[in-house]
């Protein structure tokens, strides 16, 4: 039964590294990125569709993120999505593709960032501190059908597990964080 109990935890927290590792690709750190459009939803025939659906992302260098649609009719739908992304982004449509070039980050701009992968990140280990407490508090309730010590042993591998994804989390965001303020 303890062993339900840490696969369960286990799974929930790598779901909250994922769901934060994904977060982070959509951060721009002035070098082109596929993942930095992942995010854009583009209005195709009536429906929202994203542009990983619609189109191929390359990176043919490290300033430029080239979209190539496999259907040359969404060529303005996705320009038009990326310009109204907020991301800053001017894309340059030759007719075939669309390339988006990125334009270097200010000092001001990097800070901004840095303060939005903190906050993340923030929000990252609260979501694995509630798994957490889930975690104990159905070691609780199983704690009358369990031995003591199988109870405590199992609470401190929960504990075990939690500060493991923790300082995860904390080596992904110092990552992230060194890549925007290097450039």
């Amino acid at each position: 039964m303890d062993k339900e109990i840490l696969n369960e935890v286990n799974t929930k927290m790598d779901g909250a590294i994922k769901h934060f590792a994904k977060e982070l690709t959509g951060i721009r750190t002035g070098r082109a990125s596929v993942g930095l459009l992942d995010g854009i939803q583009v209005d195709y025939y009536g429906n929202k569709q994203p542009i990983s659906q619609l189109a191929t992302v390359s990176t043919p260098d490290a300033l430029t993120v080239a979209v190539m649609p496999w259907d040359g009719s969404a060529l303005a739908s996705i320009e038009k999505a990326i310009q109204a992304a907020g991301l800053g982004l001017n894309p340059r449509n030759d007719g075939k593709i669309i390339r988006v070039p990125i334009p270097p980050l200010t000092e001001e701009r990097r800070k901004d960032l840095v303060k939005v992968v903190k906050k993340v990140a923030e929000e990252t280990r609260v979501a694995i501190r509630n798994v957490r407490r889930e975690g104990m508090e159905h070691i609780k309730k199983k704690s009358k059908e369990m031995p003591e010590d199988l109870a405590k042993k199992t609470h401190d591998k929960v504990q075990k597990i939690t500060d493991d994804h923790i300082a995860r989390v904390d080596k992904m965001a110092a990552e992230k964080e060194k890549e925007i303020l290097d450039r």
